[in-house]
């Protein structure tokens, strides 16, 4: 175990002393382009007096799904922009759509400017919590509004918030955004979660940083969560091949397995452990039938799922949720791990921390690797 964790921080030290702040080249037409590593759906060129963000379509290659001209809030508009929605940054007052990018404002020091929130039952953020709570009240310092759900948020409320964007997840064939279209409020379009890879998503971050004036902190904490998750893989790497794991349950007529080209997939193969399909290509799910889950991954290691409940789940739960169950083999061996969402604030972190996700899983699947223990996952 000593071993193990001196060879972490040796690879750490390595990977940090390797790693610098942002940096950037000379585009065609004179601007600074932004160096994204390693999200593909984005990019970012700094011109005087503004930054064009162009967000690449995940669902129609070639095709651009948003452009945002950002120019400071103090600054005269210049002549001659671009086609684009301009944003005035930084933003002051937005309403978020999801857990996760508030819980990233707060990692950027940006918590100030959330206004508002949909879905705020669902946001484990315990000063959103109290913030919303406080927000009937016009004497408490920066009030959040519950703006309703996601999927039919309260336009009047936003309207009345006098928010300067909506921070939102575009969805394939969503149909647009009905009337919130038309508050000409700029609708800045989250597309992080279709990026590939983990450590792709959570480079998003640096385009929420150019928006809420943290750039600096968003390269800062994306350097460290860059050098942290890729030291982990060299340890990772350096370890015998791993216990197989299987994610997730049975819902309804089908069992959604990670495809082999998904965050969670790579993230597997990141942790150096063995998964069912990872020789799949599909970087989203696979809707698969019991049947087939349980003829190509019913003898997986470990059994690792997540779920929301008011206590923990035990083996009599599972059974009493679908009797097959019984057949797998982690069921038998008792090697079944459970994140409850409700108290475990997995969907607030590992989008923008997957260093904290790789942790847990290079711990679950290569027995007796302590680093630190467990985050989210706890044994039934």
């Amino acid at each position: 175990m000593n071993r193990q964790l001196a060879l972490f921080f040796l690879c750490t030290v390595v990977w940090l002393s390797s790693c610098g702040g942002g940096s950037s080249a000379v585009s065609q037409d004179g601007g600074d382009t932004v160096a994204f590593r390693y999200a593909e759906h984005i990019s970012a060129v700094k011109y005087p007096g503004y930054i064009k963000v162009e967000l690449a379509d995940p669902w129609k290659p070639g095709r651009t799904l948003h452009t945002y001209i950002l120019v400071p809030r103090q600054d005269k508009l210049p002549d001659g922009l671009p086609q684009g929605t301009v944003v005035r940054t930084p933003v002051e007052r937005s309403v978020v759509f999801s857990t996760a990018h508030c819980q990233l404002l707060y990692y950027l020091g940006a918590q100030d400017a959330i206004a508002g929130v949909c879905d705020l039952k669902y946001i484990l953020i315990p000063d959103v919590q109290r913030r919303a709570a406080l927000s009937a009240s016009p004497a408490s310092a920066r009030p959040i509004v519950d703006c309703g759900e996601g999927l039919a948020p309260m336009t009047e409320k936003i309207i009345d918030l006098r928010a300067d964007a909506l921070l939102l997840s575009p969805f394939e064939n969503s149909g647009g955004y009905g009337k919130l279209e038309k508050t000409g409020i700029p609708l800045i379009e989250a597309a992080d979660y279709m990026e590939t890879s983990a450590l792709g998503r959570a480079e998003w971050m640096k385009f929420y940083g150019m928006l809420y004036g943290k750039e600096r902190q968003a390269d800062s904490l994306f350097n460290i969560v860059d050098s942290t998750y890729n030291s982990l893989k060299a340890v990772a790497a350096r370890l015998p091949k791993g216990r197989s794991v299987l994610t997730e349950r049975k819902t309804g007529s089908v069992w959604y397995c990670p495809g082999g080209r998904s965050s969670i997939g790579l993230l597997i193969a990141d942790a150096n452990g063995r998964y069912a399909f990872s020789a799949d290509r599909h970087s989203g799910s696979l809707p698969l039938p019991f049947e087939q889950v349980l003829d190509e991954a019913g003898n997986t290691d470990v059994w690792a799922f997540k779920f929301n409940g008011e206590k923990p789940m035990t083996r009599a739960d599972l059974l009493a949720e679908y009797h097959g169950y019984e057949s797998m083999k982690a069921f038998r061996t008792g090697e079944i791990y459970e994140c409850n969402c409700t108290v475990t604030p997995y969907f607030e972190e590992t989008s923008f921390r997957p260093d904290y996700l790789l942790r847990d899983f290079i711990q679950l699947l290569h027995p007796g690797t302590d680093l630190g223990g467990l985050r989210y996952y706890r044994k039934l």
